[in-house]
């Protein structure tokens, strides 16, 4: 490749990753304007599916791709994963109801999967070594940017246009990524010979939708001991076994078992898994508090959340920088869990009426705490294996977290919809019928839906008790970061 070539696919790989990091935010300042439009009824209660579906997509494609690079080259399969985004992005726009949204963001998202990982492998091949760590900075302030340019874009369109554009804004970004991928990047057709585990791929999302359906449905639409509720559980049950079984017997699993005889990766994997769990409510139901209950435009609710950006920002780069310095990772891990878990129990002390200042505050605290957990753990993993495990590790770790975030978003769906329908003496919310109620009641549902909230955050605030205690169990191998992989830390 000529450096001009270089550079312009440089450049699409950036557009790529913005486009990543643009659509796990984009949505959540649209959902309520969603809601409205297409379910004003019941749709406060389906809005966890909207996040759920796409992360859970995305957690079923993730281990598949790192393996079709090896295939069919990475060129091929960076193309087609923004391809299906693109498509997917397309059918979203133009559903006409819930369920077609989220059976489209379920598209979007196995073209998802591929978008930060693959853009990585791309990335890399297209950066000499000795500068890849200096990409760190460039993570972690494209990771909190994205935390408020994602929300203010949406904003932007539900407020003057629609919130269908919040998906349509995809289309030019992505075929300019294409269009320079395919004239510009030349790289090796791949041609490994690797067997692609499917069926562990089939059963591991089967066992996920199970899973994710108990939590949604159980205590709601069906009764904990109904015969709908035990059969779901017992068929959990058994796609779990199997996928296990599947595991233990195939070629070339997609989650490696034997990864839990490593030290390291036997408390990171859960501990990945617990931090996705517990960070996926704080963007998602804090702009249901600014939009539902204050009342927030939802382009000034994407600027509410520039404290959380600007937190994230300045971790990840400090603590980015000190790793590098030779500053103990595992410390600095400790301290990011005890300001996660801090922040979410001070926003658990959340009312109508908290100023900006005091929820700008604890945001900002929010921020900090999260910009030094996910990328030092993902760091410290790779840190405790060979170079040859590096791939395998990096994928489990990154599984862990987006199927984490998905089971997060559901329980915290259901746990929010629980506590107001028990304060409202089993009655719901309409989200579009809530400004227009009398007085008193809607100061009612207003308090309900608030306490939910403070429910949700209470909820997360425990999670993270026990990742910051599981995290001290941690053992790193290596306090330095290997090389290529220091910029991870940032980036998350």
């Amino acid at each position: 490749m000529t450096d001009t070539q270089k550079k312009l696919a440089a450049v699409g790989c950036l557009l790529t990753l913005i486009l990543a990091i643009l659509d796990q935010n984009i949505v959540s300042t649209a959902s309520v304007a969603i809601v409205r439009d297409l379910d004003p009824a019941t749709g406060l209660a389906r809005l966890p599916w909207l996040i759920s579906v796409y992360a859970l997509a995305a957690t079923a494609a993730l281990p598949l791709y790192g393996k079709l690079c090896d295939i069919h080259g990475a060129k091929r399969v960076y193309l087609g994963a923004v391809a299906l985004f693109l498509a997917g992005s397309t059918l979203c726009g133009l559903a006409q109801d819930m369920a077609q949204l989220i059976a489209f963001r379920a598209v979007q998202g196995l073209g998802g999967g591929g978008l930060m990982s693959v853009t990585l492998v791309v990335y890399a091949h297209l950066t000499p070594t000795e500068k890849r760590a200096s990409a760190g900075g460039i993570g972690g302030l494209m990771a909190g940017l994205g935390m408020v340019v994602g929300p203010l874009i949406g904003g932007l369109f539900t407020d003057h246009l629609s919130w269908r554009w919040i998906f349509y804004v995809n289309l030019p970004i992505g075929l300019f990524v294409i269009f320079t991928g395919a004239t510009a990047l030349r790289l090796a057709d791949g041609g490994l010979r690797h067997r692609i585990d499917y069926p562990g791929a089939a059963l591991v999302a089967a066992a996920a939708s199970v899973l994710l359906l108990l939590t949604e449905w159980g205590g709601t639409k069906y009764a904990w001991d109904s015969a709908a509720i035990l059969t779901l559980a017992a068929a959990g049950a058994v796609l779990v076994a199997a996928f296990v079984w599947r595991q233990l017997t195939a070629a070339e699993p997609i989650l490696p078992l034997g990864l839990f005889r490593n030290a390291t990766l036997r408390i990171a994997l859960p501990l990945q898994l617990l931090s996705g769990f517990g960070m996926i409510g704080s963007i998602v139901y804090t702009v249901v508090y600014l939009q539902v209950v204050r009342g927030v435009p939802a382009t000034d609710s994407g600027l509410y959340l520039l404290p959380m950006a600007a937190g994230m920002t300045v971790s990840g780069l400090v603590s980015g920088t000190l790793i590098a310095r030779g500053r103990p990772a595992k410390t600095l891990l400790l301290i990011g869990m005890g300001l996660a878990t801090l922040a979410m129990a001070l926003l658990a002390t959340l009312a109508a009426d908290t100023s900006r200042l005091i929820l700008g505050l604890d945001l900002f605290l929010l921020g900090a705490g999260f910009g030094m957990v996910l990328g030092i753990v993902i760091m410290m993993a790779q840190n405790a294996v060979p170079v040859s495990q590096l791939g395998v590790a990096t994928t489990s770790i990154r599984f862990a977290q987006t199927l984490g975030s998905a089971f997060g978003t559901a329980v915290f769906g259901v746990v929010l919809t629980r506590v107001v329908s028990a304060k409202l003496g089993g009655g719901s919310i309409g989200v579009g019928a809530l400004r227009s109620l009398p007085e008193g009641v809607r100061r009612r549902a207003v308090d309900a839906l608030v306490s939910g909230i403070d429910t949700v955050f209470l909820a997360a605030a425990g999670v993270m008790l026990v990742s910051l205690v599981l995290a001290t169990l941690l053992k790193a191998d290596r306090e330095q970061p290997t090389e290529g992989v220091a910029e991870l830390v940032t980036s998350g």
